[in-house]
């Protein structure tokens, strides 16, 4: 097979198995981790060892990111896709088979840094495969489907370990990782790296601080943040309030939804330049600050209104973010970009809730809310004041 050509839109049979690879990284991430305290207390003694097994796929990830992404633009994104996705199932069925607390850590560890090869991988394919012209509806079909796993995650993660324990989930996890890279195989064509210039320490980090960089990454690791924050957080706000476990999860399944529904149009807005970019993210985060603003108000109408502000957000600022990326990179630095900007999103995911939850632990939850959101609107708001003292002032009579 050889790579679609870049004026033509990549047939719908190439782009499924990377939605799959991208539903595979949600799944298995939030699958696991949102399963782990409750049912597994052989391995899960403390909160501390709790703590320690959810921050090794997330620590995996921040480390490894970059450097899966770099050798992707080294040797190709196709093997480094299929090389993770493999050892993902590897790692999981480590688990399935030795079924013991000491291989969990290393299941984790594996899972991870399998994540780190497979997921920058997807990504940069997703842009190589498409025109310009249509990164907007790629990236944000990508995006709806690991918004499906981050949504199903929990849920049929949950019903799995009810009905045979973690085993059965990673079980479900090594099969699913072998048969989405036994579809990619097939199915994804081969897309030979390009030749580019030799790359010094300098000239990556000056094309790391490039604002055409710096702005959409920035906007994706906050969206991250706030997305991680309201999944943690609203159904504590929630549950303060008397609300029932059934109305917090409703709240939460909402956010997962309306960043699931927004995503597709968001690209699609972008292609048909209905969109730009820049106008794009703005709006993202300022939706997304009034989203964390409504988390401040009590009772139910409070959190229905922050899970779908925050989640019509996000939405907006995943697809346009990455698709701003690949306009502003070089076809052959594509791996790297992503890594990197994968790598903000970690950062934001973990950042996000610290910050939130030592606000909190000095005054209450609302002001950790209250301090997310204006960090969100921060950004946006200083950019929009320089640009209207740019703007040119009519003569005077």
């Amino acid at each position: 097979m050889t790579a679609t050509p870049a004026q033509q839109a990549a047939p719908a049979a190439q782009m499924w198995p990377l939605y799959a690879a991208g539903f595979t990284t949600a799944f298995g991430a939030h699958g696991i981790a949102a399963n782990l305290g409750g049912h597994s207390e052989d391995a899960v003694t403390s909160l501390l060892v709790l703590g320690g097994l959810l921050a090794l796929y997330d620590g995996a990830e921040v480390l490894l990111k970059p450097l899966f992404g770099a050798l992707a633009d080294r040797i190709g994104a196709r093997p480094v896709l299929l090389g993770g996705l493999v050892a993902f199932a590897a790692a999981s069925a480590a688990y399935a088979v030795a079924d013991s607390p000491g291989w969990l850590w290393t299941a984790r560890l594996g899972q991870g840094a399998a994540a780190s090869a497979f997921s920058p991988s997807a990504s940069a394919l997703v842009a190589r495969l498409n025109p310009a012209a249509r990164h907007g509806r790629a990236f944000g079909s990508y995006g709806f489907h690991k918004s499906v796993g981050y949504t199903l995650g929990p849920l049929l993660g949950g019903v799995l370990v009810w009905a045979g324990g973690l085993r059965l989930l990673f079980t479900v996890l090594a099969v699913l990782g072998a048969a989405v890279a036994l579809w990619a195989a097939l199915a994804v064509p081969r897309v030979p790296p390009l030749p580019k210039q030799r790359q010094t320490v300098v000239d990556l980090a000056r094309r790391l601080a490039d604002p055409a960089f710096l702005r959409p990454t920035a906007a994706l690791a906050g969206a991250t943040a706030a997305l991680s924050v309201g999944v943690g957080f609203l159904p504590v706000s929630g549950s303060a309030a008397g609300l029932g476990t059934v109305a917090t999860g409703a709240a939460v399944s909402v956010l997962a939804a309306c960043a699931a529904v927004v995503q597709p149009k968001a690209g699609r807005a972008l292609d048909e330049g209905r969109l730009t970019a820049r106008a794009g993210l703005t709006a993202g985060l300022l939706i997304t600050s009034a989203g964390l603003a409504c988390a401040m108000l009590p009772g139910l109408t409070g959190v229905l209104a922050a899970a779908a502000l925050i989640g019509i957000g996000t939405g907006l600022i995943t697809p346009l973010g990455f698709a701003a990326l690949a306009a502003a990179t070089p076809a052959e630095r594509l791996g790297q970009t992503m890594g990197s900007a994968e790598l903000g999103r970690e950062l934001g995911d973990a950042g996000g809730p610290l910050l939130v939850a030592a606000v909190a632990s000095v005054a209450t939850l609302t002001y950790g809310f209250a301090a997310l959101a204006l960090l969100l609107a921060a950004g946006p708001v200083l950019a929009l004041a320089l640009a209207a003292g740019r703007r040119p002032t009519p003569d005077k009579i």
